[in-house]
């Protein structure tokens, strides 16, 4: 009995802490910033151009996601950017 409790509790610490881990990402982006100054674009408009959900902009620009490789590179060409000046990745 003990030793299946103790099993439980090691299993959700673990996949708590990997759940945590997971949840932010260590890629940031000056998204928000850029759709200001392109005349205040909402998270819908850019969305639309890109090709993917408002969620799914709205998740990147709060760091919450990380976008594949063809949705940065989209990004950065809308806002006339290098993929360089629109994500910058930090390490933890």
């Amino acid at each position: 009995m003990v030793s299946t409790l103790l099993n439980i509790f090691l299993f959700n610490f673990i996949h708590t802490k990997l759940v945590n881990n997971l949840a932010s990402t260590t890629i940031k982006n000056k998204i928000r910033e850029l759709r200001f100054f392109a005349d205040e674009m909402t998270q819908k408009e850019l969305a639309e151009l890109v090709g993917v959900t408002r969620q799914t902009i709205m998740a990147i620009e709060k760091s919450k996601h990380s976008p594949t490789l063809e949705v940065a590179f989209k990004i950065a060409e809308i806002f006339g950017q290098s993929i360089e000046e629109v994500f910058q990745y930090q390490p933890v």
